[in-house]
């Protein structure tokens, strides 16, 4: 069975803890492989199955006859299936699944993995059409879990404009979810997240009998309180080098006064920022090296500290997605699938409106074929020689990312202004269409820009050169 393992950073953001009073879950989509060719398209009612079967496990799973339209970053090669990573619908509810997730041999040889069930393959084309809020997403998808199981452990992301949801698989069938509070955020690496639980909450959710479960088979190994984390998830040696210091970093900079060791495997799961959240803070984490830390693989540390942990901006970034649902404004712009391809260290990420049927061709059409006229290929191509001078391309990066998020918001600024005096929603959404189009342009030739001035600069610091001319 083919499948990503072990991958992707996921941030998740309440409305009062975010700049705007938006929602946000985003994520790294990282895989196993440096390159996986990411398209970014719109699922329309008519182009979603009725009747779906997995490539990986094979299962088949009849659905229901009233989709709803929404946004999707599947895979461009479906060998191995769609992979739809992420996406926002038409009544502007988002999810982002999955962050691959751990657990330990006492939950698995209890509720084993069902080798025919659902996974990361499948769960957002079974889930995101059907949903019209973040609890309905995380019921829906309990249900598949308990009727099909799963072949591996995830974290899957639900947001409205209200609500923020996280759940956590646990072994084949079972389930836990929370709401993230509003004033709150949370970092997650690939492990088990959620720490300390109330089944008695109504900001909780979770699958029949798991009170019992961990009762019945004696689980908790805590003397007092519920801790998920300690009773399902792992606390491994892989833990304290591989996701632990991821949380550790992103915690570090949105509550800069903490003090807490990278390989501390009880880091908190909610966790409260000195300042409210900005679309460009989620950014800069998951695309972070562990800047201004001995442990920066670009950074002036020993080869031991900077290979000590795995980075969250890594070579296996395929791509990232900040969805954001905005209140204070209309509900036809209120979902911006924000999304960047590639590595994140020399990528932007462009904010394209969600009540679309259809994306630009440089985010939508990329193949296996190397192809600089798309997203994908530029972006890898760009980080691929930042990657080889990180010192010498910073600035570049740095100027380029400024002044790329500084138009887009202006494309944005403009765009909202000029919505209000257009009616009917077919006429918005086709405006919002032309909007994303306009994006994509500025999007591609600032990209090209910054490939080209790193080009024309890094040639004359080639290290097969001569000091004696002609």
């Amino acid at each position: 069975m083919q499948r990503r393992t072990g991958s992707c950073t996921t941030i998740l953001v309440g409305k009062d803890a975010s700049i705007n009073g938006s929602t946000i879950i985003a994520r790294n989509d990282d895989g196993h492989e440096a390159l996986d060719p990411q398209r970014f398209v719109v699922v329309t009612p008519d182009k979603q199955p009725r009747r779906y079967q997995s490539i990986i496990s094979k299962v088949t799973i009849d659905l229901p006859d009233n989709p709803l339209r929404y946004t999707s970053t599947p895979n461009a090669i479906l060998t191995d299936g769609i992979w739809p990573a992420a996406g926002i619908n038409s009544e502007n509810v988002a999810m982002s699944a999955t962050e691959t997730i751990t657990t330990n041999p006492r939950i698995q040889s209890i509720d084993p993995y069902v080798e025919n069930g659902i996974g990361e393959e499948d769960i957002v084309t079974l889930v995101l059409p059907y949903i019209r809020s973040a609890r309905e997403g995380v019921m829906r998808l309990g249900e598949l879990l308990e009727e099909y199981g799963t072949y591996e452990p995830n974290g899957i992301a639900f947001s409205d404009q209200q609500e923020v949801w996280w759940l956590e698989t646990i072994g084949g069938h079972h389930w836990a979810a929370i709401r993230i509070p509003d004033d709150a955020y949370v970092v997650a690496p690939n492990r088990m997240n959620i720490d300390e639980y109330d089944f008695n909450s109504e900001d909780t959710l979770y699958s029949s009998h798991l009170p019992d479960v961990i009762e019945e088979y004696q689980l908790n190994p805590d003397f007092v309180g519920v801790n998920l984390r300690h009773i399902f998830g792992s606390a491994s040696i892989k833990d304290t080098v591989y996701n632990n210091p991821r949380a550790w970093y992103g915690q570090k900079y949105f509550t800069p006064a903490i003090e807490q060791d990278p390989m501390d495997h009880d880091l908190p799961f909610i966790c409260r920022a000195n300042r409210k959240i900005t679309v460009e803070d989620v950014k800069f984490v998951l695309s972070s090296h562990f800047e201004n830390t001995v442990y920066d693989p670009y950074g002036s540390g020993t080869e031991a500290e900077k290979t000590l942990f795995r980075p969250i901006g890594i070579n296996r970034n395929h791509s990232v997605h900040i969805l954001e649902l905005r209140n204070h404004v209309p509900d036809q712009i209120a979902g911006i699938h924000w999304l960047a391809y590639g590595a994140n260290t020399f990528n932007a990420v462009v904010p394209f409106y969600a009540n679309v049927n259809d994306t630009p061709p440089s985010f939508r059409d990329a193949d296996g074929t190397f192809d600089m006229t798309k997203m994908y290929w530029l972006s890898c191509t760009t980080a691929l020689l930042g990657d080889n001078d990180y010192d010498m391309y910073a600035d570049f990066r740095n100027t380029f990312e400024l002044q790329a998020m500084s138009a887009y918001h202006a494309i944005q600024l403009k765009a909202e202004t000029e919505i209000s005096e257009l009616e009917g929603s077919e006429e918005q959404q086709a405006y919002l269409e032309k909007v994303n189009e306009e994006l994509a342009e500025a999007a591609m030739e600032r990209a090209t820009k910054l490939l080209g001035d790193m080009v024309i600069f890094g040639s004359n610091h080639m290290k097969l050169r001569y000091n004696l001319n002609d």
